[in-house]
């Protein structure tokens, strides 16, 4: 009885220890604050719940897994929110459930590779927002009741087909690409219009810097 008394006593003072250490590594710091707090508030403008981008803000600048109780506890959110945002987040695939050696809860981590998880928001909202648009304009398109309607708003749905079309071509490749090469492909920026302009149009383009006038030679 002496023996087992001591274990639970022993276990206490260890798990009020741990759990001590636990809560004071979860104290905000200013600046992680600050950024979480953003993220939520472009969350919104985005269409996104707040509650939703504030809980992967966090998962992401901490960078270590957290279960339900710790993002209610440091985000001041209630355990029905937290439990139906991650919900959400896995819906999205920007996070995924593991677990810690001696701890039957669930825990969440998102990725640290933040060109990852770009092209995991673009693949989720091309799936749910970009795709149901083309395919209904497809359905449009080869309606013989569109036949119909005024040209001008025949070619303006067909144009707007071949553009998605061909923004969804281009957004598929891009998706195939792994982070390090998209992050190049992106990263060459304007020098791209070298290679697709034509000459004379670039020549011909203003310029929104001052022409420097030569100098006069030296001597």
């Amino acid at each position: 009885m002496i023996a087992k008394a001591a274990r639970q006593n022993l276990n206490f003072f260890i798990d009020r220890i741990f759990r001590r250490r636990k809560l004071a590594a979860m104290e905000l710091t200013d600046i992680s604050r600050r950024f979480i707090v953003h993220w939520g508030e472009m969350g919104s403008n985005w269409g996104v719940n707040r509650s939703v981008a504030q809980i992967h803000a966090l998962l992401y600048a901490h960078g270590q897994p957290l279960h339900a109780e710790d993002l209610a506890d440091t985000l001041a959110l209630a355990r029905s929110n937290v439990s139906n945002s991650l919900k959400e987040l896995l819906n999205w695939r920007l996070i995924r459930v593991t677990h810690l050696l001696g701890d039957r809860r669930d825990y969440y981590e998102t990725s640290g590779d933040v060109w990852e998880l770009f092209r995991t928001i673009v693949r989720e909202r091309k799936e749910r927002e970009f795709d149901p648009t083309v395919a209904l304009l497809r359905e449009l398109a080869a309606n013989p009741a569109l036949h119909k309607e005024p040209p001008a708003m025949q070619d303006r749905l067909r144009s707007t087909l071949d553009f998605m079309q061909t923004l969804g071509s281009w957004s598929d490749e891009m998706l195939r690409l792994s982070p390090a090469t998209l992050e190049k492909i992106l990263k060459l920026g304007a020098q791209v219009q070298r290679f697709v302009r034509p000459a004379d149009a670039i020549e011909a383009a203003p310029s929104i810097f001052p022409v420097t006038p030569p100098m006069p030679p030296i001597g």
